[in-house]
């Protein structure tokens, strides 16, 4: 029995093979500090079991036997919900939504892991349940707040993690592991059943060894609910994929001066990177991004933490964080007209970011500034742990979305992260430019021959196992995987085919490429008197015509309509019958128009007529 959603040596293992996999590794790296609550090996192997009963009965699961890490801020029904403060446990009597549509697709969950208390924290050291340690070197700080579920991806154990992410806290982790994380949009992936941070700056995130794995898990947890007020669905105007040549905006070097040496090193490598995939970079001035950053907890924004648990940490539980009940403590010291006056310069710096990214598709950055070892975070809890949010706490207060993935390594062989940043809504763009320099700079590597010891190879050795466990869903366009699905599938033939001149039409609206197509032998093509030039196709009736190739694209439906209203005559669009049995829209011709034309459907398609007239 195979998953159908793995590559590679998982790819012929069933659900309970990987779950009993996932419960010898747990004992090989022997990282208890991941867990909070880690449900036991027969629990596991049941639901996995279960799994296989669905498949056996013919039900499609697209992530059948996925093993799941879900950050104990999240409620998973039957489970003590912690966010890491043993007095404030619970047992969720529900399962959060986005955990609910995964198990749903055949995922099957391990546990709940390790954070920073009430998800406040950039670092994975702010926990009574221990210090979540890198999974490569343990002197070496995980990120946090997702620490637990990263970790549990990183070494192998778990296929995807669920996380939280409010300043950073799905997107540090991974750049610390070389993972993938996403941070959607927010409200694309409801938040019912999540423990509150900042709520309506928090947001659910995924990790993954592999970027196919994160998107198809993103994708299943998308969605609006009605338990979640705050939830968002892709609007009819959705970019559904990155431009051709697209552009990206840098910082400048004034605003890099928080990286170390080496970071500062890898990231030039990863813009170079960039460039040689065909991404146009240029310099923009992002202060007014990274002042907005400072106001998520210098700011009033941070009372949205006190209204969440500041009440119960005011009674003093014995093992709440110092550090976090500080935070939270301080946070309710903030005035009605302090926090208007943050709404306000929260207004003023998204109009800022909307001039500086105007022109582009996108931002890249580094994701975070360097990594502390856990004792110099201990001896300065504060100061490093601002610094590494120096470029994701400004996202979700200015509504963006941001794909993390590695960049090029250091120049001593570590990880490092970058980020691309979108308006919102762009996701899909995010994705596919953040592929495109994945696959220019090749697979991620780390010197896993700095380790002395043999305990970090394995623990390296791990994580490579865990990227052979990727997942493989459909893809369009550039071969990146597909977060916003739907769109209006339209076929073209003439002057907006890839490479003709009204092609940017479609890459205006965010069109994605979903493959060749052939009508069927009812149609002819003839070539029209018009500037830019282009032909005409006309129905005449089954076996009047020749086949006649073309491309299909997706469209948004805003897009779509945009089209129908714009289209000069002689055009417009008209059901097509494709040579499949499909019938799409696509743009056709008037018949008197294509009468007055020069036939040239002996050709069988435009571009091919074009080669031979040059």
């Amino acid at each position: 029995m195979t998953t159908g959603v793995v590559d590679d040596t998982a790819v012929h293992e069933s659900p309970t093979e990987r779950a009993e996999a996932a419960f010898r590794r747990i004992a090989e790296v022997d990282r208890p500090e991941v867990w909070i609550t880690l449900r036991t090996r027969e629990e596991v192997v049941a639901d996995a079991a279960a799994v296989e009963a669905r498949l056996a009965a013919g039900a499609s699961l697209p992530l059948a036997g996925v093993l799941v890490a879900v950050k104990d801020n999240i409620d998973v029904a039957g489970l003590p919900t912690t966010a890491a403060c043993p007095e404030f446990a619970y047992t969720a009597e529900v399962t959060a939504v986005a955990v609910e549509r995964l198990v749903a697709a055949g995922a099957v969950v391990l546990g709940k892991t390790n954070l920073d208390q009430f998800a406040t924290g950039l670092v994975g050291t702010r926990s009574p349940y221990g210090a979540v340690r890198h999974a490569v070197d343990p002197e070496l700080v995980s990120g946090g707040s997702s620490s637990g579920s990263a970790v549990a991806v990183a070494l192998g154990i778990a296929d995807i993690g669920i996380g939280t992410d409010t300043a950073g806290s799905g997107r540090v982790p991974a750049a610390l592991h070389g993972l993938v994380g996403i941070k959607a949009t927010l409200g694309i992936i409801p938040t019912h059943g999540v423990v509150p941070a900042c709520a309506d700056f928090d947001a659910v995130t995924v990790f993954a060894a592999e970027m196919s794995a994160a998107v198809a898990a993103a994708a299943i947890m998308a969605g609006p609910d009605p338990r979640d007020p705050r939830s968002r669905r892709w609007p009819a105007d959705v970019r559904l994929a990155a431009p051709a040549r697209a552009r990206l905006a840098v910082p400048r070097a004034d605003d890099l001066t928080a990286l170390t040496p080496d970071y500062r090193a890898a990231f030039a490598d990863t813009v170079a990177a960039a460039r040689a995939a065909g991404v146009a970079t240029e310099e923009v001035d992002i202060s007014a991004l990274l002042e907005a950053a400072l106001l998520l907890y210098d700011g009033s924004v941070v009372a949205e933490r006190y209204a969440a648990v500041g009440e119960f940490l005011a009674g003093s539980p014995a093992s709440a964080d110092p550090t976090v009940a500080a935070i939270i403590a301080a946070a309710g010291r903030t005035t009605g007209p302090g926090f208007a006056d943050d709404m306000d310069t929260l207004a003023r710096a998204k109009a800022a970011a909307a001039t500086a990214l105007r022109n582009f598709d996108g931002l890249l950055l580094p994701t975070t500034t360097e990594h502390p070892t856990i004792a110099a975070v201990q001896a300065d809890p504060i100061a490093i742990n601002r610094r590494m949010g120096t470029y994701t706490n400004f996202c979700n207060l200015l509504d963006m979305a941001a794909m993390a993935v590695p960049g090029a390594p250091t120049p001593r062989g570590n990880p490092f992260g970058v980020m691309v940043v979108t308006r919102a809504f762009d996701d899909q763009v995010a994705i596919d430019l953040a592929a495109r320099i994945t696959t220019a700079i090749g697979p991620s590597s780390v010197d896993t021959d700095a380790p002395a010891d043999t305990e970090k190879q394995s623990r390296a050795a791990g994580r490579k196992r865990s990227r052979a466990n990727s997942h493989n869903p459909s893809r369009a366009d550039t071969g990146t995987p597909v977060l916003v699905g739907g769109g209006v599938e339209l076929a073209v033939f003439g002057a907006h085919l890839r490479g003709q001149p009204l092609h940017w039409q479609l890459e205006e609206v965010g069109a994605r490429f979903a493959g060749a197509v052939t009508t069927t032998d009812a149609y002819r093509l003839t070539a029209l008197d018009t500037v830019p030039p282009k032909p005409g196709l006309v129905r005449h009736g089954a076996g009047l015509g020749a086949p006649i190739r073309g491309e299909l694209f997706l469209v948004s439906r805003a897009g779509l309509g945009g089209f129908l209203a714009g289209l000069p005559a002689p055009m417009g669009l008209a059901p097509i019958e494709l040579s499949d049995g499909r019938a799409v829209i696509g743009f056709a011709c008037a018949y008197d128009a294509g009468r007055a034309g020069t036939d040239i459907t002996a050709f069988g398609g435009w571009k091919a007529y074009l080669q031979r007239q040059n």
